[in-house]
């Protein structure tokens, strides 16, 4: 299986996690605050995690033409779309959020095909949709509700929008420092969602509460993001949203083992839906003649057919290793996703 198939599988169990343990830990926390809790939780365990990864404080060294997108990553992911979702989830049924929730995977896919160019073929859409149709089925309503108006609705709808926005400019960045980004977008958040609440009229919790919550942030915002980037970075963004949009199934499937809730009929349709999906798109094998253009860029890698470059600096021959390189223009044919180093046009 590729790697990158399971750091996305992998963001979706973090993330899905998350629902049923934040649950558990913060009954009477208010819904804004504890969203910037558990953000606030992802991006200061991530900033730990990486000054003790390199040592103390290093500059990211992301290059000049990526900090816009990543800018509008944060904006559109870590300040407008938690604020739209609090304040849908104001006006709204959960069961009516939950459902809409599902638009994520599906605008993501859309404005990564549309927008943003990238391949999409008939086997990939067929098994978003099956996915995408096992989260609906999962979070159908059950009791009944409906949305107390059209307002709540449209900002869940709008929160969507924003994350597929943010899920296709990271994809633009993915290449670079994943701990970087990952706990950039949690700092923003946080700080956002805990200034509003805080200035609405909400109280943090107490000690033996705000510890667990945040490191089931760091766990299932934070770490989980991470994976989401390194799946972005090897299956572009469409890809690594279908996979990502499990993570309902994901929760939902931990309530059960952790929480004794029962397996009901609609839970085994999502799974099977579900299952089909990701089987489809794990049998994907996109072949053709393609063109690399020059590129320049720094990340993680092996010298494979696409990493054939000289070092201006002392090598020890460690691999996978990171430092700014060149690629050349090459022609050829193989097996590949629209990862970071095929975004080439069909």
């Amino acid at each position: 299986m590729n790697p990158s198939v399971l750091y996305a599988l992998s963001a979706a169990a973090l993330f899905g996690a998350s629902t049923p343990l934040a649950k558990l830990l913060a009954v009477d926390t208010p819904p804004i605050l504890l969203a910037g809790l558990l953000y606030l939780g992802s991006g200061l365990g991530l900033a730990i995690v990486r000054v003790a990864r390199d040592h103390g404080w290093r500059r990211p060294g992301l290059p000049s033409g990526e900090w816009p997108w990543l800018a509008g990553a944060i904006v559109f992911g870590g300040v407008l779309a938690p604020v739209a979702l609090m304040f849908g989830l104001i006006r709204t049924s959960g069961a009516t959020a939950s459902l809409m929730l599902n638009l994520e995977s599906v605008l993501t896919a859309v404005l990564a095909w549309v927008v943003f160019k990238e391949n999409a073929d008939r086997r990939i859409v067929v098994g978003m949709i099956a996915i995408a149709l096992g989260g609906i089925v999962l979070s159908w309503p059950k009791d009944g509700a409906t949305a107390h108006d059209w307002i709540g609705p449209l900002a869940v709808a709008f929160a969507c929008l924003c994350w597929a926005i943010d899920n296709n400019l990271t994809r633009k960045v993915s290449a670079s420092d994943s701990l970087f980004i990952a706990g950039s977008k949690g700092l923003v958040a946080g700080l956002v969602n805990c200034t509003l609440a805080l200035a609405i009229g909400s109280r943090l919790p107490e000690l033996a509460t705000l510890g667990p919550i945040m490191l089931v942030g760091f766990l299932g915002y934070g770490v989980s993001l991470v994976s989401f980037v390194l799946a972005l970075r090897g299956l572009g963004s469409a890809r690594t949203g279908a996979y990502f949009s499990t993570a309902p199934f994901l929760g939902a499937l931990i309530s059960i083992l952790m929480l004794g809730e029962s397996v009901s009929l609609m839970f085994l349709l999502a799974a099977a839906l579900m299952a089909t999906g990701v089987w489809i798109h794990l049998m994907e094998n996109h072949v053709h003649e393609h063109q690399h253009d020059p590129l320049n860029h720094s990340h993680r890698h092996t010298h494979d057919e696409h990493h054939q470059h000289e070092h201006d600096f002392d090598w020890d021959g460690t691999e996978p290793h990171s430092h700014p390189h060149e690629h050349a223009p090459i022609r050829h044919r193989h097996a590949h996703f629209p990862d970071v180093h095929h975004r080439h046009k069909h």
